[in-house]
């Protein structure tokens, strides 16, 4: 007997419900995207293996899907590497690329590698899916889709300031009010660990530092001292673990603290240009918060960094994240391209919205009616006005099989369908319908003109 197929650990498959449902956030991202200005492209679902290892940081790198060569991959294997099994230095002989972690530095490719093409500034955006050898869990899954936006060729902060009215024009959209926007700057981050004397253990300061939300100000210490960190060093950044009051107020706190770094100081004063800016325009939906633990771990951001917290009533990680990274496309060869972008996370997002039910009934309505399969001359006359409906934008179909009349109502109702359309001998003589309503039970006969108007 043949096993039951499966699917491997943190894929999923999408009913028509849930495809819909995921179109139709999908939507409101992508219309949002464009109303700011920017363009849509795509790139291969693979990269060489050399476009994406090491510009993620260690922990990202582990989570890199590799592909193995096609044919006898172990052929050109190192045989010292393969003999000590050693299989960090025995994947760069069998596997030559790799699944696409995220969609920015695959971005980044893109610009340096038709850089001749591109109108600077350039907004673009990207909706397609990512992949990460992470351990599945609620909100986090190994193939997930992101959705960037992302503007290359410009050191403005107006950018930072539109990204964060996008993050807010779309969540308004999809009704989701409670959202936080979390904004620091990695300015800051190297400011206080130079003001620390930690400034060689920048890395593993941020890094600790980010993870303050799941393991705790206890947690964090403890990683921080394992990665080398003083003792003394971790007193003096005591007060980022209770880092509170308005975003005035934390600024001004931030300028006493890193008052010795240059550094430091340039990040407190792009903070102050962003958050000023923000608040005299106003958001709608989001609110936004300095976070001065906010680090994400990725090594490409040099100046603001983002990330959206769900609202508090859901039990969810972050929905998006993004920031400013003046060096990325100087790692495949294009100097001076300072680029600052946002991500969405599509299907946290879907969770949120699904778990408040936000999502509008409409976004899952199936077909308005289906015509009842009498016979082929029913059937014929049926879709000719099958025909003229759909030329309408209304959603119909004709059950295809000459079956039980019970079977077909039945799939109507399965289907949630809310009408059923009957065609007899004496609906085709007089240029009529019967229309049910599947709801009521109510039936009566109609013009093709009354079916249109009634169906739409």
């Amino acid at each position: 007997m043949a096993s039951k197929p499966s699917i491997p650990k943190g894929t999923r498959d999408f009913s028509p419900a849930e495809v819909a449902k995921r179109q139709y956030i999908i939507q409101i991202i992508k219309s949002n995207f464009e109303k700011f200005g920017f363009q849509p492209i795509e790139t291969p679902s693979f990269e060489n293996s050399e476009t994406l290892m090491g510009k993620y940081g260690e922990e990202g790198d582990r989570l890199i899907f590799k592909i193995l060569n096609s044919g006898d991959f172990l052929a050109k294997a190192n045989e010292a590497h393969l003999e000590a099994k050693d299989s960090t230095k025995l994947t760069s002989s069998i596997s030559e690329k790799a699944l696409r972690y995220d969609l920015t530095v695959p971005f980044a490719r893109y610009v340096v590698q038709h850089q001749n093409e591109i109108e600077f500034p350039f907004k673009r955006y990207q909706i397609q899916p990512v992949w990460r050898a992470d351990r599945p869990q609620k909100g986090r899954f190994r193939e997930f889709f992101q959705c960037d936006a992302d503007v290359v060729g410009s050191k403005s902060l107006w950018q930072e300031v539109e990204l964060v009215q996008l993050y807010d024009s779309v969540f308004t959209a999809l009704g989701l009010a409670g959202v936080t926007i979390k904004i620091n700057n990695r300015k800051i981050l190297s400011g206080i660990a130079e003001v620390i004397g930690a400034s060689d253990k920048l890395i593993d300061f941020t890094v600790a530092l980010d993870k303050l939300d799941k393991i705790g100000e206890d947690g964090v210490k403890k990683e921080m001292i394992e990665k080398g960190i003083s003792e003394e060093a971790i007193v003096k950044v005591q007060p980022l673990f209770n880092f509170t009051g308005t975003i005035s107020e934390k600024i001004e706190k931030l300028s006493v603290l890193l008052s010795s770094s240059a550094e430091g100081m340039k990040g407190v004063e792009e903070l102050r240009f962003i958050c000023d800016n923000v608040s005299n325009l106003g958001l709608s939906t989001a609110g936004l918060d300095l976070d001065v633990t906010l680090a994400r771990g990725l090594n490409y951001y040099t100046g603001a960094i983002f990330e959206v917290a769900a609202p508090k009533t859901v039990a969810m990680g972050s929905i998006g994240g993004g920031g400013r990274y003046d060096d990325l496309t100087g790692i495949f060869g294009l100097k001076n391209m300072s680029g600052v972008g946002i991500s969405f996370g599509l299907d946290r997002i879907y969770l949120v919205i699904e778990e408040l039910g936000l999502f509008p009934e409409a976004v899952t309505s199936t077909s308005k009616a289906l015509f009842i399969n009498y016979g082929e001359k029913e059937a014929f006359y049926s879709m000719k006005a099958i025909k003229e409906l759909r030329a309408s934008g209304i959603k119909v179909e004709l059950y295809p099989d000459n079956t039980k009349v019970a079977k077909q109502f039945q799939h109507a109702d399965k289907r949630f369908i809310p009408y059923a359309v009957i065609v007899g001998e004496e609906e085709i003589n007089n240029n009529q319908f019967s229309l049910k309503d599947l709801v009521s039970g109510e039936q009566k006969k109609v013009s093709l003109e009354e079916l249109t108007a009634i169906l739409k």
